[in-house]
């Protein structure tokens, strides 16, 4: 009888504790998930801004021309048919390019014709207004406009109808090929733009001019626009050359110079402090320690006489030298050294393998997961270094890393309140490192967690 009445109890218990686990599995996955809208919801929010004409648009939104389907194909088929360059279009000999627009008109207002031009347009600001480029108004000739359908429609709670025009740009003749082909189109007062071929990059006075960036840009040349153009438009004025390809390339010669002597220097630092001994060594390893907490700032004038006093003043070189070796990478090949059984290099001594053997051969091998994680922590803060570039490479583009050209695009063309190149530039310099660390995380991984128990 008594085990008849404790059996609903047991069922009600066992429910009880499931509707817990449940309860705790929601709110660690529900904070979990909070955590990941929190950071990487800007990043989103930030990439969807560079691929937009008008990133600084409010309200914000998540679906706009680049993201469209449609707009896709008809920017490959243009790009096709202006330059037989599908990627990045432009306007060449022989093009014939056909496009047709609608405008909503409403009801007791008679269609009028759009005006239909190809402006002479320079690219972007900042730098790309200063370099003359081939302008495709000189050599465009565009069809007569004419209206080719009409049908009823009710928008925006406006009875009327949608008329559609068509038209063509031909390039007739020979000439060289141009970049872009700007395009205006223009409507009477009282039609509304409605739709065209390609979606148009702006829409002014109410809806009754489109303009196009170029109406042959190609897959990239539309989707990608401000991606293209940081590598088009800012380009050095005397020689020609991508700005961005050179801060890139001078930036990874610095990066993988410092590494190179960072895992160097820090692995034979590290090894004498963990395992030789010699006088005074506990109180060089404090000082080691007691330099992790002096930042650049407080000692940035001492090195920049030093590297005045050598000639590597807007040089690379004079990067690399500054940042040849830091404290914390000694402490961490230091605190993984100490890790490492003595018994393995007393083996190796009664094999007879000298120390500098012993270091390279044996002890180094087995040091690959804190010589990961240091070359990730070195490369990344080499990547991301602003306050030493801007001491040592100031003056010079040319010689600039990514950090501080990217700061010299803030200040070329956040003026200009063109903020789209500047968020696509930051996003390319973003990806090296994000690759850098899908390669090499199993081992950043295992390098810190050793390093820090033994810490």
């Amino acid at each position: 009888m008594a085990a008849q009445v404790m059996k609903p109890g047991r069922k009600l218990d066992e429910r009880y504790l499931a509707r817990q686990r449940w309860a705790r599995a929601a709110w660690v996955y529900g904070a979990m998930l909070a955590l990941a809208v929190f950071f990487i919801g800007p990043f989103y929010v930030a990439y969807l801004g560079s691929l937009k004409d008008n990133p600084l648009e409010w309200p914000f939104r998540y679906s706009f021309a680049q993201t469209q389907p449609k707009n896709w194909a008809a920017a490959w088929r243009l790009g096709q048919l202006g330059a037989s360059n599908p990627w990045t279009g432009g306007f060449a000999p022989g093009a014939n390019i056909p496009f047709q627009v609608s405008y909503f008109v409403e009801d007791g207002q008679e269609p009028q014709t759009p005006v239909v031009t190809v402006p002479t347009r320079r690219a972007g600001a900042g730098l790309g207004a200063i370099f003359d480029e081939v302008q495709a108004a000189q050599y465009a000739r565009v069809s007569e406009v004419q209206e080719v359908g009409r049908r009823s429609a009710v928008v925006g709670g406006q009875p009327g109808q949608i008329v559609t025009y068509s038209f063509t740009i031909a390039y007739e003749g020979q000439g060289p090929r141009a970049p872009r082909l700007p395009l205006d189109i223009e409507a009477p007062r009282g039609q509304v733009y409605y739709s065209a071929t390609l979606d148009p990059n702006r829409l002014e006075r109410r809806g009754r001019v489109a303009s196009w960036d170029s109406a042959a840009p190609g897959l990239l040349g539309y989707a990608f626009r401000n991606y293209v153009r940081v590598f088009n438009e800012a380009r050095d004025p005397n020689t020609g050359a991508s700005f961005f390809l050179r801060w890139t390339l001078n930036t990874f010669l610095v990066c993988v110079a410092v590494v190179l002597t960072t895992l160097l220097f820090a692995s034979l630092a590290g090894y004498a402090l963990a395992r030789m001994y010699f006088p005074g060594k506990n109180y060089l390893f404090a000082f080691v320690v007691f330099t992790m907490t002096v930042p650049a700032q407080a000692i940035f004038i001492s090195n920049y006489l030093v590297l005045r006093d050598l000639g590597l003043l807007s040089s690379l070189w004079g990067m690399v030298v500054w940042s040849a070796v830091g404290a914390g990478a000694v402490f961490i090949m230091k605190q993984f050294f100490e890790s490492i059984p003595r018994e393995i290099e007393e083996a190796a001594l009664i094999d007879g393998a000298s120390p500098i053997t012993t270091f390279f051969r044996i002890i180094i091998p087995m040091a690959t997961p804190a010589l990961g994680a240091l070359t990730i922590l070195t490369f990344q803060g080499m990547w991301n270094e602003f306050f030493k570039a801007a001491v040592v490479l100031s003056g010079q583009q040319g010689n600039y890393t990514l950090p501080l050209g990217l700061s010299f695009f803030r200040n070329a063309y956040g003026v200009a309140g063109d903020w789209g190149l500047m968020l696509a530039s930051a996003f390319l310099s973003m990806i090296p490192i994000i690759i850098l660390f899908v390669v090499f995380q199993r081992y950043f991984v295992e390098g810190v967690s050793t390093s820090a128990l033994k810490g």
